[in-house]
């Protein structure tokens, strides 16, 4: 029998490598660094010069400055309903959560192996973007999974079983659900209405209602204060605060969480439509299974409040939140790393001529 000679230094360079799984999510970039658990949840946000295209901020700190930046600097996210939209200001956004990450390794130089989640509707150019982005930002090797798959490994679903599991990761630009058995994907939908959507839909209903122009971070709060898709226990209020569309001055605005369940109703509905959807075209051996272990819900964006009542009240079948919704993708991601011998069959390639390398 050979004996592999490098094994030991294998070993070793194992030992002291940078693995880290990222959820580049459309709202928020979550990064999992192997053996340290999630170290970075940061916005998705870059603030850059106009004219150089500098970077001036990154994360937390470009999220606060937006819409209050002098004429020469904007703070843009570069991603839109889960891909890349502006593809260089990824790029160095990736390179500073990389860089973030590097903070909590022993490596002397940051070039991790990276695998990131994607939604399981892009295209094949879409893939390319973002496996080129994680390289050019320092990336040794780069690989992709979808975001519903890793969901449901960082949510401990049993996808690998033969029986079926299902899961709904809501994010902030798309929605995925995916019925899982034996270790591959039955049936997935993928549809750009998520937490954005929602936001917009609150944005739409105070211009229209009131007259009152607010911004998306107002509408953002006002979602995860009082924002429901099922009735609650005890009616809340939010203050909405904005700029008069008719006298041009400022005014605020109180509104019930009646409203605002009015506001997000059409995203709500089409999120239902796309789950039911999914159920009728879901095989009646794993619709009995989802009757006995129910269906979990992830992402940001399950934590609407009363969604799962909503659900479970629609769907007649027990819908749950898993645990630490919004960190699912990220775990998964960084599961495949840790047991990637057995995981790397869920990893998604690129067409031929652009695999990993």
């Amino acid at each position: 029998m050979a004996i592999d000679v490098f094994r030991p230094l294998r070993w070793l360079l194992g030992l002291f490598s940078l693995d880290i799984g990222i959820d580049l999510g459309t709202a928020n970039t979550l990064v999992n660094v192997r053996n340290k658990g999630i170290v970075l949840n940061e916005p998705s946000w870059v603030a850059i010069q106009k004219k150089t295209k500098e970077v001036v901020a990154v994360g937390q700190q470009a999220k606060e400055i937006a819409g209050r930046t002098p004429s020469n600097i904007i703070a843009i996210r570069p991603l839109r309903d889960g891909v890349i939209s502006e593809f260089e200001i990824t790029e160095a956004m990736l390179e500073y959560f990389i860089g973030k990450a590097h903070e909590h390794s022993l490596v002397p130089i940051p070039s991790p192996r990276v695998v990131i989640g994607i939604p399981s509707g892009v295209t094949e150019v879409e893939k390319r973007a973002v496996y080129d982005a994680a390289l050019a930002a320092g990336a040794r090797e780069v690989y992709l999974i979808e975001e519903p798959t890793a969901a449901a490994l960082g949510a401990g679903l049993p996808i690998g079983e033969p029986r079926g599991s299902m899961i709904v990761d809501i994010g902030g630009g798309t929605t995925e659900v995916a019925v899982f058995s034996m270790g591959g994907i039955v049936l997935s939908r993928s549809l750009r209405v998520a937490g954005d959507e929602m936001d917009q839909d609150i944005v739409a209903y105070a211009r229209n209602k009131y007259n009152l122009l607010i911004g998306e971070r107002m509408a953002e709060k006002a979602k995860i204060a009082i924002g429901s898709a099922y009735p609650l226990w005890e009616e809340k209020t939010f203050t909405l605060r904005g700029r008069n569309l008719v006298t041009g001055l400022p005014e605020s605005v109180e509104v019930s969480s009646i409203e605002i369940r009015e506001a997000l109703s059409n995203s709500v509905n089409v999120v239902v439509a796309a789950i039911k959807d999914a159920i009728d075209e879901t095989p009646p051996e794993i619709i009995a299974d989802l009757m006995e272990i129910g269906i979990c819900m992830a992402g940001g964006g399950s934590l609407l409040q009363g969604l799962t009542e909503r659900l479970t009240e629609e769907l007649k079948i027990r819908v749950w939140l898993a645990d630490d919704p919004m960190t699912c993708v990220a775990r998964g991601a960084g599961r495949i790393l840790e047991d990637y011998d057995i995981l790397k069959p869920l990893l998604v390639g690129l067409e031929r001529g652009s695999t990993a390398r």
